[in-house]
């Protein structure tokens, strides 16, 4: 059975399809969701948890953002968990949402010199993270999540992506 029941919806912009999105948030949430229950004994809820991708573009991400936020600007991704969680708490049965921006993430990807594929791998990471509670809103929790995200992405074969910045991601 698998771990995760993984929802995928393409509300706006030019993303892959959704064939390619699905088998590649399936290999990197499959993969998240094995180092967190196997090296952080994340506990999981015992139906298979729910967590919904939407794939949309900067002007809607900014919307967004803005209302659920109060900053009225696009941003690379947005997490939205179901319920508030803590890490290593068990979360509820729907994990939340992760909305991902394309142009951002292409902008990113070729500002960082990162393929598309290995950055948008990355920022469905660092949202599957959010939705179990961790965050990035001072120096000890971004240490805590950049870590986490950094050998999530060894374990699917990328680099640190923090590696030689000093800022990290936005809060």
């Amino acid at each position: 059975m698998a771990e995760l029941d993984i929802q995928i919806s393409i509300e706006e912009g030019n993303w892959p399809s959704e064939d390619a999105l699905h088998a590649l948030a399936d290999r990197v949430l499959e993969a998240a969701a094995t180092y967190l229950r196997e090296s952080q004994k994340q506990p999981f809820p015992k139906m298979t948890p729910e967590v919904s991708l939407v794939f949309t573009d900067d002007a809607s991400i900014q919307d967004i953002n803005a209302e659920w936020r109060g900053k009225d600007k696009a941003t690379n991704v947005l997490s939205f968990p179901a319920f508030p969680v803590k890490p290593g708490k068990v979360p509820g049965p729907m994990l939340g949402d992760i909305i991902i921006a394309r142009e951002t993430v292409e902008r990113e990807a070729a500002e960082l010199e990162k393929s598309f594929d290995d950055h948008l791998t990355h920022l469905m990471v660092h949202g599957f993270l959010h939705l179990f509670g961790y965050d990035h809103n001072n120096n000890a929790e971004a240490e805590i999540m950049e870590g986490l995200e950094t050998r999530i992405l060894a374990v699917l074969g990328l680099s640190d992506p923090y590696e030689g910045q000093d800022l990290k991601m936005e809060p």
